[in-house]
């Protein structure tokens, strides 16, 4: 199933909103229906309030792979090149990179093959 990319700015101007109107809106673009009807149904305390407030500031300090990380199944526009040569090669430049972590110790095993498998799908 095919979803739109979320935006990091317009979660943050919900998340906002939410402080003066109905609260939740965010949580239902970011694709959490169950968070969104919690807001909703706490709308008449401050609650839900006071966490979209929150939230949005989170939605903004985050950069934007952190945002795709987290809402965009860890999929960035930033990685969507027009070349499909050029980003062989910079999957293959960031699966050297990840291998000289590894081989230095810095990443365990398990991590190499998280992250590898990782940059081997964003090959279409």
């Amino acid at each position: 199933m095919l979803t739109k990319r979320k935006s990091r700015s317009v979660a943050a101007v919900l998340a906002f909103a939410g402080t003066l109107t109905i609260s939740g809106l965010h949580k239902f673009y970011l694709g959490q229906p169950l968070w969104g009807m919690l807001y909703v149904l706490l709308s008449w305390t401050p609650i839900p309030k006071v966490a979209s407030a929150i939230e949005g500031v989170w939605y903004l300090a985050q950069d934007e792979e952190a945002f795709d990380r987290n809402f965009n199944q860890g999929k960035s526009t930033v990685r969507n090149l027009s070349s499909g040569a050029n980003q062989v090669g910079v999957i293959a430049e960031a699966l050297r990179e990840l291998d000289a972590l590894r081989q230095d110790g810095l990443i365990s095993e398990y991590e190499f093959e998280q992250k590898r498998r990782q940059l081997l799908d964003q090959i279409s």
